[in-house]
């Protein structure tokens, strides 16, 4: 079964070097970060508006895009919130791939995912 395409926003947070793996990983991704988008310093607002018009997936580190006030379930396309620390790049990296490796990319659209250091978590409407 072909893997479905995504488009994927990086919020500012996310390490650029992120977006180039991200890209070698899935390479019929759209993957966009919010610094070559010159979006840097926009609300969480902003970038959450933008991400539901292109139907884009935001991954970040910030808890704020797992407020539901802000991001409320059935109403986006999908956020991935990281809490691994440290925010390194091989941190970022190893739990996007155990993201990758552990749950069908389908599953993403819409979803609330929580990736830690440990496990991930699945909040879906």
């Amino acid at each position: 079964m072909p893997e479905t395409a995504l488009h994927i926003l990086l919020d500012q947070n996310i390490p650029f070097d992120v977006a180039v793996w991200l890209r070698a990983q899935r390479s019929s991704w759209l993957v966009r970060h919010v610094k070559a988008l010159g979006f840097e310093g926009r609300s969480d607002d902003f970038l959450f508006r933008w991400a539901q018009k292109e139907k884009a997936i935001v991954i970040t580190y910030d808890e704020d895009f797992a407020d539901s006030r802000l991001c409320p379930l059935g109403r986006h396309h999908g956020v991935i919130r990281l809490r691994v620390w440290p925010t390194t790049i091989e941190k970022t990296k190893e739990a996007l791939d155990r993201l990758l490796h552990q749950l069908p990319t389908e599953e993403w659209i819409g979803s609330l995912i929580i990736v830690d250091n440990q496990k991930i978590r699945v909040r879906k409407l």
